[in-house]
């Protein structure tokens, strides 16, 4: 199958990229390198050490003998994605190439409106160029739990049956984003199904949780293949966070009190569920909504599951409770259906003891690339202007 991926520079791109590759599809990959430059715009880097691009390509081929072809362009830029598609003529298109964290929209005027444009213009300018040059083109969309907030009611996947004054109909999930990144999923959202509806294009839009992780079968192959590790408050996760944290006996920080309940998928089976979509695509005119993850946890129960593990490596660690920057419910009803790639075939892997303590031996390994002063949240999302620090790194790797 040729298959070309949007954003395959980054953390589910890279992995996704080598999954499918090692799974004898024809893998293209489409990138702009903004995932490098937003690290050093906030001075951060990836607790793991990440190769250039073209090295990482260079070894993947050496290792394996497959190639993986590299266009390097904005997605926002039409001309440029256009002449991608038609010249890889793709299958699937999998679209990651997106600003993708929460607290970067929120930090102020500037980077709510670049997330919104580049997430939006992004997506629209690919629902064109399908249409134009690859109308039977399977596109998969990764989309975010987010979209849904946290309502009072089970969340299913993506539609859910209404029926309001004695008529029944079946309609969008009601939308409840908590950020500006948030809904500027949510517009995705739309725009694809929208574009579905007129054109008679195939989506699968792949609300997906929170994912941890950073090893798959292809990336262990070699040091040059590692997958990043974000800490920091802003592109970070939580798990990664508290990973990195007691790998340093800083206290793990808790937003509030930790009621904030989310879903969680291993990065492994974030590559097999983008699989399972690949191989079984929607029909021509459908918006298909999968929820994609695998486990339900909060962040307090995430604190406890770390700082166990770390007590039985004789790192004990405490948790301290932070006022929370965002404005979410702390406390909260949530249960979200997440049945249909299971009947795909997914066989999930589940956040164990024994990959909890593979993420705080990774955190050990690198521990002197942790930088403690981006444990803390600096973005607030009660202020229309957050003022960052910036610290210039070397970045290594930031070219092509």
């Amino acid at each position: 199958m040729k298959i070309t991926i949007l954003g395959g520079d980054g953390y589910c791109g890279w992995a996704t990229a080598l999954y499918l590759s090692s799974k004898g599809h024809a893998v293209s990959l489409v990138d702009n390198f903004a995932r490098r430059q937003w690290d050093r715009e906030l001075g951060v880097e990836t607790l793991t050490p990440i190769r250039t691009l073209s090295e990482r390509l260079s070894v993947w081929q050496t290792i394996t003998g497959s190639s993986i072809d590299l266009f390097v362009g904005d997605v926002a830029d039409y001309g440029f994605l256009a002449d991608s598609i038609k010249q890889t003529e793709p299958e699937v298109v999998i679209h990651f190439a997106e600003q993708r964290s929460a607290p970067y929209s929120m930090i102020d005027r500037e980077h709510a409106v670049s997330t919104q444009v580049n997430n939006v213009v992004g997506t629209l300018n690919l629902l064109f160029a399908l249409k134009e040059f690859q109308p039977d083109c399977h596109l998969v969309k990764l989309g975010t739990m987010g979209e849904y907030g946290t309502p009072n009611i089970d969340i299913e996947e993506g539609y859910i049956t209404i029926e309001h004054n004695g008529r029944k109909d079946l309609l969008p999930f009601p939308k409840q984003p908590g950020s500006f990144y948030h809904l500027s999923k949510v517009h995705d959202s739309h725009n694809i199904m929208f574009a579905c509806k007129i054109w008679g294009l195939r989506a699968t839009d792949l609300n997906q949780g929170v994912v941890y992780g950073t090893v798959t079968d292809q990336v262990a192959l070699d040091e040059a293949l590692i997958n990043r590790l974000d800490y920091d408050e802003v592109f970070g996760t939580v798990l990664n966070r508290f990973c990195a944290q007691a790998a340093v006996g800083h206290p793990l920080t808790v937003y509030g009190t930790g009621g904030q309940t989310r879903g969680y998928l291993d990065i492994r089976d974030t590559v097999r569920c983008i699989e399972l979509a690949c191989l079984n695509p929607a029909q021509r005119g459908e918006c298909r909504v999968l929820n994609q993850f695998t486990e339900q946890f909060s962040v307090l129960d995430l604190a406890h599951l770390v700082q166990t593990a770390a007590a039985k490596l004789d790192m004990p660690v405490q948790i301290n409770h932070l006022p929370d920057p965002r404005v979410e419910s702390e406390a909260h009803y949530y249960n979200a259906k997440h049945s249909k790639l299971i009947d795909l075939g997914l066989q999930p892997h589940m956040l164990s003891e024994s990959l909890l303590d593979s993420l705080i031996n990774i955190a050990l390994k690198y521990r002197s690339r942790i930088d403690q002063a981006l444990f803390l949240p600096t973005v607030n999302w009660r202020s229309p202007r957050n003022e960052r620090r910036s610290r210039s790194y070397s970045m290594t790797g930031v070219s092509a």
